[in-house]
């Protein structure tokens, strides 16, 4: 491989890679929030209503 490839790659792959990798921590971030988020919806349904 020529260097100006080489070159071209290491440029390229951090700008395809970091924001492929922003979407999949927004996507993770959201997934988790809504799981806490029923969790917690779970356990105030089962606990008794107190009189």
């Amino acid at each position: 491989m020529e260097w100006q490839i080489v070159v071209a790659l290491v440029v390229a792959i951090p700008v395809i890679l970091f924001p492929a990798a922003f979407v999949w921590y927004v996507n993770i971030g959201g997934i988790v929030h809504a799981v806490r988020e029923a969790k917690a919806l779970r356990a105030k349904k089962a606990v008794p209503a107190a009189k």
